[in-house]
């Protein structure tokens, strides 16, 4: 196979994951990170950085996001969200973290493949993504792609819905969050 006959299957893969999403799942997400005083994303690895990227157009939207981790995160609190970004939903870093969250009083949002996970019983809100051939939902077809990819692919642009679905409420648009572009670069 050529490369961009990985590409076009790849996104194909894609494709059939958008039905597997729930949209109650996102709509809960997206209210609640809107209603929120300070919002915190968290992810291990590849997730940790869509989860990152989520954060950047948080910000753009003039929201108040934070990455966990970071040296100017401040502390979570009780009107606060915490969205973890977790496959397996049992990394124990971020099981400690969903912990610390429920015992503040934040809500837990998780995007997972494993809503019955350590975390995906902890969470408020659970919204579940394909992501493994493994997946009961996915034996119509398998992933090409290795380890957790379509996952965190998926990952990517589920958040980038859930931005666009937070302008739509919020009456945004991209010139608004031009404004707020880094300009030090």
């Amino acid at each position: 196979m050529q490369t961009t006959q990985y590409l076009a299957e790849i996104i194909k893969e894609l494709y059939q994951t958008t039905e597997l999403i729930k949209d109650e799942e996102t709509e809960k997400l997206v209210n609640s990170i809107l209603e929120s005083k300070k919002i915190f994303v968290a992810g291990a690895g590849r997730s940790g950085f869509m989860a990152k990227s989520f954060a950047m157009r948080m910000m753009h939207m003039g929201l108040d996001p934070y990455v966990v981790g970071e040296t100017v995160t401040p502390n979570l609190e009780k009107d606060d969200i915490l969205i973890i970004a977790s496959g397996s939903g049992e990394t124990k870093s971020l099981v400690s973290m969903a912990q610390k969250a429920k015992d503040i009083g934040a809500t837990l949002a998780v995007v997972t493949i494993s809503p019955e996970s350590t975390i995906g019983k902890l969470a408020d809100i659970v919204v579940k993504l394909p992501g493994s051939p493994k997946d009961k939902e996915m034996i119509q077809y398998k992933t090409i792609q290795p380890m957790a990819s379509l996952f965190e692919q998926t990952l990517l642009l589920l958040f980038d819905a859930v931005i666009l679905r937070c302008m739509t409420k919020e009456g945004l648009d991209s010139n608004t969050m031009f404004g707020r572009h880094a300009n030090l670069e």
